[in-house]
């Protein structure tokens, strides 16, 4: 299942990276851009001023100082140059008159730029101009200092606005002339004096520079575009992502309630070989050698009639649950349950080989009874007087295991007259005895005593059976470690030598010679009856 909180995280890193991208591009173009326009306009504005400038000074030395050069040489009198030439027949106009008209024709024809031609010593004849505190400020500035030029740049909204502001410098023609007019405000004017400003004043749109880079900003229209749409998308696939996972976890919670129920009905050890894939569902047998347990009440009936039916289904949904634990610790395979009767066997679908697997089993019995001892002492403390008394074969040999049925419905079992014999074994024992065949005696001859049983036949099976009936286990070399087990009306008896401590073995050995004193006490009577 996917992680929906890793998706997440992807997506909210993938949409920082994406609106990265998209606003770091264009804020870089943008800077560009606006030094790219401040500097377009600075270089228009010093060409535009510098523009005038030359033709001003061209003006004045090759018009206006040829002309006052011949006046002054008597040559002619029949040009007159003027502020107010308009108003004098053939009359040219001086330099600084040129240069205000020029900045009319220019205005006229460049509506966004304009061109100032100012001065706080303005003829008298003439209106004073008005500075702003740019210009009052670059005048003072330049009158300092004639050699710079001084320019501001401001941008309101998308316009940009550049002033760009150079010296207007007397010369040799200006001062002989502003000297000698009647109507300058000032007569003692020197080469290189700063007599006001020129201000060239270029407006340019700032989106104009903006959409220059049209296929730049289609580009990046496209990026977003497409940035945003791969947003969309993952958001998209993060929903879908989600919403198959929630779907999944459902499935899976009830594919996990309804395989637990399932488990229930299967041993764990074929519900894992079926889920983990190992064993197809299918109609199929094989023929191996197994160890087979067959295990039975006796006299269950009779228990039946004694007990109240809640009692007994406790007494033995308890019995079983306990042998089947027991079975599993052990590795048996749990095959069924009969009634009271139990089926389990050891060699499928794992086995530790035909020695190991009777080992286990017998191992297995074993346990059975000795927990069975604690569970009836239990019982008799709760008021049953008679709990249950059981009875186990076990054998070795070959039978055919797998599915059984149809293709609708199948039971994983073992088939053959082993397993029978198994059966039968368990009903030619005593209460509490474990009986087992030779084929298991000499799998397992060296942990086990017992001794043989009268023989038997068996439908099915040819030759004569050697029954053995367990006295116990022995755990070492020496047989001096043992294990007896013996359960009887009356008797539950479960002897484990390992177990003991020094101590303890006092204590049993008193309570076997005092159950050997009411045996032999008991003896006479039985024989008087």
């Amino acid at each position: 299942m996917i992680s929906e909180t890793a998706a997440r995280r992807s997506g909210y890193w993938l949409i920082v990276v994406v609106l990265a991208m998209l606003a770091g591009l264009p804020l870089a173009v943008w800077l560009d851009i606006s030094d790219l326009s401040g500097n377009t306009l600075r270089r228009q504005a010093r060409d535009m001023s510098s523009l005038i400038s030359s033709i001003r000074s061209y003006y004045s030395a090759n018009v206006v100082g040829r002309v006052l050069a011949a006046h002054a040489s008597g040559l002619t009198e029949g040009t007159v140059v003027s502020h107010n030439y308009a108003n004098i027949p053939g009359a040219i106009p001086l330099p600084a008159t040129l240069s205000l008209e020029l900045g009319d024709v220019i205005k006229e024809q460049q509506a966004n730029i304009t061109y100032r031609f100012v001065s706080d010593l303005p003829f008298k004849s003439r209106a004073s101009h008005e500075l702003d505190e740019f210009e009052s400020k670059a005048l003072a500035a330049l009158r300092a200092n004639p050699q710079q030029t001084l320019n501001d740049l401001t941008r309101v909204g998308l316009t940009d606005t550049l002033r760009f502001i150079t010296p207007v410098v007397m010369g040799q023609a200006c001062v002989a002339c502003h000297n000698t007019h009647p109507e300058s405000p000032k007569t003692n004017w020197k080469v290189g004096d700063v007599r006001g400003i020129q201000e060239v004043i270029i407006r340019q749109p700032y989106a104009s520079n903006v959409f220059a880079f049209k296929y730049l900003l289609c580009y990046f229209l496209f990026v977003a575009i497409i940035g945003i749409s791969f947003i969309l998308l993952q958001r998209q696939q993060a929903r879908a992502i989600h919403s198959a996972n929630q779907d999944l976890e459902t499935a899976n919670e009830f594919l996990a309630s309804v395989s637990l129920k399932i488990s229930r009905y299967l041993s764990p050890q074929i519900y894992k070989s079926i889920f983990s894939g190992q064993k197809d569902v299918v109609v199929h047998t094989e023929r191996k050698r197994l160890t087979i347990f067959f295990s039975d009440i006796k006299d269950f009936t009779a228990t039946t009639e004694r007990l109240q039916p809640e009692a007994l289904t406790a007494m033995l949904n308890e019995y079983l649950t306990e042998m089947s634990n027991i079975a599993l610790e052990h590795g048996g395979t749990v095959d069924k349950f009969i009634g009271d009767a139990m089926l389990v066997f050891f060699g499928d679908p794992e086995t530790r080989g035909p020695e190991e697997d009777a080992k286990a089993c017998l191992r297995m019995a074993v346990d059975m009874q000795r927990r069975l001892g604690e569970l009836k002492d239990r019982w008799r403390r709760n008021g049953t007087e008679e709990p249950f008394v059981v009875r186990m074969g076990i054998n070795s040999g070959y039978c055919n295991v797998g599915n059984f049925g149809s293709s609708d419905r199948m039971d994983y079992t073992i088939i053959g007259a082993e397993a029978n014999l198994a059966a039968r074994l368990q009903s030619i024992a005593q209460g509490g005895e474990i009986v087992i065949s030779y084929e298991t005696y000499a799998l397992v001859n060296e942990i086990v005593d017992a001794h043989p049983l009268p023989p038997i036949t068996m439908k099915g099976i040819q030759r004569e059976i050697v029954p053995y009936a367990v006295d116990g286990l022995t755990l070492g070399a020496d047989h001096k470690s043992r294990v007896l087990s013996e359960h009887l009306a009356g008797l539950d008896l479960h002897l484990d030598m390992s177990r003991l401590e020094p101590a303890d073995r006092l204590r049993v050995r008193a309570a076997l010679k005092e159950a050997i004193a009411a045996l032999d006490e008991s003896a006479p009577e039985a024989a008087g009856r």
